[in-house]
């Protein structure tokens, strides 16, 4: 091996070996304040609070394809590929005005949704192969047979939940 090859070589692997250690700090959710003073400002109204989590969804590794004997094509033809992400903490505020009829009841109305795991799976093809194994008793030529098409179900599982809330002051 010259001695090119040899640095190449060493420099791929060092490569790689550096981007196997390197670990990204993946964020779940990015948190998110929505600013509404200019409602405010121009409307002079109370404006609600908006604040929430933008989702950062992480792909994970497809199933590897599995080979059964006697069919030619293997088992999903096109794998389900899991994707997981948190839906971020959500918190909406707002005035509510004369809650109980008299301007000295102004209260705030509240929406809560905390942070909740969201997984998902894409769809997956099965495809039967037209063809069978090649067979002895024709010469060694596969036989045709009906060709077979099926897909896997998306999935999709969660439990959002959300917390309504009325205060008024004491």
């Amino acid at each position: 091996m010259k001695m090119t090859a040899r640095g190449s070589f060493a420099a791929l692997l060092t490569c790689m070996a550096a981007a196997g250690a390197a670990t990204p700090a993946v964020a779940s959710s990015v948190p998110v304040g929505v600013p509404l003073e200019a409602v405010e400002t121009t409307l002079g109204v109370d404006a609600p609070r908006v604040a929430t989590g933008v989702p950062v969804p992480v792909v994970g590794a497809p199933e590897a394809p599995r080979f059964h004997r006697g069919d030619m094509l293997p088992t999903p033809l096109l794998p389900a590929v899991p994707i997981a992400t948190e839906l971020g903490n959500t918190l909406v505020t707002s005035p509510v005005p004369n809650l109980l009829g008299e301007p000295s009841t102004d209260g705030e109305g509240s929406l809560d949704a905390p942070a909740t795991t969201l997984r998902a799976r894409t769809p997956g093809a099965i495809v039967g192969s037209p063809l069978t194994m090649p067979d002895g008793s024709n010469f060694g030529l596969p036989n045709l047979t009906a060709p077979k098409l099926g897909l896997l179900v998306p999935e999709l599982v969660g439990a959002p939940q959300a917390l309504l809330g009325l205060g008024t002051p004491r």
